[in-house]
């Protein structure tokens, strides 16, 4: 098999996600997980639309851009691996975010669960030593 071509600094597969406040979803990404820019928000004409937005959360990253006429809402559910996820867990409600269920140790590690303002779902895990 021929093996795939990627640029430098993107993964195989990445989320693409399209959210109602485009805007708010990269400001929560950035409070709670750290996210930063890849490079400039590409917005509409009027700059008040964000057309696409990618940010890295350590080695990963997400794109997503407003939800418009042409492209409906799609949110996602991502599983992300951080240092401490009780920490992670209550910065993102602090952030808006609604519990799906605190964090407990799991077979796989301490995990718990929560909805964001935008409609993504994050399972928020840390490894258990």
């Amino acid at each position: 098999m021929k093996e795939t071509k990627i640029p430098d600094g993107y993964q195989r597969v990445m989320p693409y996600l399209i959210v109602e406040d485009a805007a708010g979803l990269l400001q929560f990404m950035k409070n709670v997980f750290g996210a930063t820019e890849k490079y400039k928000v590409m917005r509409d004409e009027d700059e008040n639309v964000i057309m696409h937005a990618e940010v890295k959360i350590g080695d990963s990253t997400i794109m997503f851009a407003e939800a418009t006429e042409q492209w409906k809402a799609s949110p996602a559910g991502m599983f992300i691996y951080v240092e401490n996820a009780d920490e992670t867990y209550q910065k993102a409600l602090k952030a808006g975010a609604t519990s799906l269920g605190k964090p407990s140790d799991q077979s796989y590690g301490r995990s718990g669960g929560v909805t964001d303002p935008f409609g993504n779902v994050w399972w928020i895990t840390s490894v258990l030593e």
